[in-house]
């Protein structure tokens, strides 16, 4: 027979039958939850004390259990030698346990003083219990009329422990839940001030943006005011026929390239097998690749020089060509257009140079200041609108999380009580 009690497991707390509804404000949680507590607290420290002065009395039966079966000889002389020896070793054992590990309870005035009589009262039973259960044939057979007092004191004691236990273990998870709903009104009060301060900045971007508005409209009034004047008109008239004169610029280019292509290759060979000073290497790369930037005045005789070079090595033979006579009606008729193509660049840079200087002069510096601080108010007005933006769908993420974090918070409280709190919107 094995010596031992019914040991049951403590019940899964379960969530508290709603008795009653009430509506409340949610400025009302925090005290509701602090109140609750407290009576929680109370009430949990109140049942265990009343437990632990339950149990005290049955640790003092077992210390007089222990000191009676010491003064007991259970009649070993009349037994077998080497069984008395198993006897008396199993009885040294169970009152050596019961000496040193069965102390009196602590007294209980706090949740702390709670969990650490849970501790004491466990191994108290857990001590006591190997002991017995290593012990039970001697306990039940040469010291049975200890045996039926230690099993009812201990399944008492046993079922007094488990009830503490499952208090401290319902008083842990409340005051989890407790806790997540504290942690949950401080979000939403700092969701709160969140919210309040995105507005605000809304307000002061939208008041920018207002002034930016007005200040947008002052500058384009003035700036159709310049625009309106006969000064800006002759402006208009002088940039039009500007940028249709600086279309010859192309026809010009046009004309000296195909020429040059004709010659182009002939070029970049001379330049290949000839030692040039640095002068003439520059204006002979560019004449292969944009010859109308260098077809200037003062680079004509050294582009001759260069074309005459070229005719020299092709008549030399150290310019390499298929047909000698081709090349060389090429650089003639290059060198013949060199004079009108310089003449035409010339008078084309002087006009278009004049007429910009002339255009130059009848811009207003005033309206070029007034578009380029249109441009940036304007610039600085779509910030303030995507700023705006920006704050308001912060503020709509807040609008969704504040309802969600309230349905938790009573969903909490309804574990946490037997109320079923709703909470009202402000």
């Amino acid at each position: 027979m094995v010596f031992g009690w019914s040991k049951k497991q403590p019940e899964e707390h379960a969530m508290n039958e709603i008795t009653g509804e009430k509506k409340i404000q949610l400025s009302d949680v925090h005290k509701i939850v602090i109140d609750l507590s407290q009576l929680r607290k109370s009430q949990t420290t109140s049942e265990i004390k009343h437990l632990r002065n339950n149990t005290e009395p049955l640790i003092g039966d077992l210390m007089k259990i222990g000191s009676v079966l010491e003064k007991d000889n259970l009649k070993v002389d009349d037994i077998d030698k080497h069984l008395a020896i198993i006897v008396v070793r199993g009885k040294k054992q169970v009152i050596s346990v019961i000496k040193k590990d069965v102390v009196h309870l602590p007294e209980i005035s706090s949740i702390d003083d709670a969990k650490k009589l849970d501790y004491s009262l466990n191994q108290i039973l857990k001590k006591v219990g190997d002991v017995l259960g290593r012990q039970t044939r001697v306990i039940h057979i040469f010291a049975k009329k200890y045996a039926t007092q230690l099993k009812e004191n201990l399944e008492v004691m046993n079922k007094n422990q488990l009830d503490i236990h499952k208090l401290l273990k319902n008083y842990d998870s409340a005051k989890i839940t407790s806790d997540e709903i504290i942690d949950s009104l401080n979000q939403i009060k700092t969701l709160g001030e969140a919210r309040q301060e995105k507005n605000q900045k809304i307000d002061d971007t939208n008041q920018n943006a207002q002034s930016l508005v007005e200040k947008i409209i002052s500058l384009q009034n003035s700036i159709e005011e310049i625009k309106s004047s006969d000064n800006y008109k002759k402006y208009l008239e002088l940039k039009n026929k500007l940028d249709t004169f600086s279309a010859q610029k192309s026809n010009i280019k046009n004309e000296i390239d195909i020429q040059f292509t004709k010659i182009s290759r002939l070029l970049s060979r001379y330049e290949y097998g000839s030692s040039l000073d640095k002068e003439q290497k520059n204006i002979l790369s560019t004449l292969v690749e944009n010859p109308f930037d260098v077809l200037v005045p003062q680079n004509k005789d050294t582009i001759i020089v260069i074309l005459e070079n070229v005719r020299k090595g092709i008549s030399s033979g150290s310019i390499s060509v298929k047909d000698i006579d081709k090349s060389l009606f090429y650089l003639t008729e290059t060198e013949e257009s060199l004079k009108g193509f310089v003449k035409q660049i010339s008078e084309y840079s002087q006009k278009y140079k004049k007429m910009k200087n002339d255009l130059n002069s009848l811009n207003s510096d005033e309206l070029v200041s007034l578009e380029h601080e249109l441009a940036k108010n304007t610039s600085f007005k779509e910030d303030s609108q995507l700023k705006s933006e920006t704050f308001q769908g912060e503020i709509d993420e807040i609008d969704l999380k504040i309802p969600q974090l309230v349905s938790e918070i009573e969903d909490k409280l309804r574990q946490f009580s037997n109320t079923k709190y709703t909470i009202l919107s402000s």
